[in-house]
């Protein structure tokens, strides 16, 4: 068996890796263990018969596969959950949604003139007062108390 160690040790230096890192062609062994300078490894670099392996990665299939599942819902149940209900999602936050649906609910209804402008205005100051827990509730206040001027649209989700 020829002894290349010391080939191998300049290749890793020239190509800035660790001695694993080094791939050595074992049909050239002779020829690679007859190069004795800097420049004789790097001539065999060159054509091939010293290389630099692969660099072996953490693969991010499976989080990619974690991330399709999130998105389709799964993987969020009380298992999975860290942080209170509040700290997922703020309180803020959600009212933020929520009064922007509603207010842009209460404008296409003015605007298609299902309601009048004095009680847009109503509804509007209710719904800031939070009376109304989602948009389908204001919807369902509108047609018991017989505030819509004609017959209001479907709800669409």
């Amino acid at each position: 068996m020829v002894n290349v160690l010391p080939q191998k040790r300049l290749a890793a230096e020239i190509l800035d890796r660790g001695m694993n890192g080094v791939w050595v062609d074992p049909e050239s062994l002779f020829k690679i263990s007859n190069a004795i300078t800097r420049e004789d490894v790097e001539k065999l670099i060159h054509d091939g018969l010293i290389k630099p392996r692969k660099i072996k990665g953490t693969s991010r299939g499976r989080a990619r596969a974690q991330k399709f599942k999130r998105a389709r819902g799964q993987r969020r149940g009380p298992g999975s959950r860290k942080g209170t209900k509040n700290a997922r999602t703020p309180p803020k936050r959600k009212w933020i949604n929520k009064i922007r649906a509603q207010r842009k609910y209460l404008k296409d209804l003015r605007d298609g003139e299902y309601i009048t402008p004095n009680t847009y205005r109503k509804l509007y100051r209710q719904a800031k007062g939070n009376l109304f827990r989602s948009k389908r509730y204001l919807h369902n206040y509108i047609r018991e108390h017989d505030l819509a001027e004609k017959r209001l649209p479907e709800l669409n989700k």
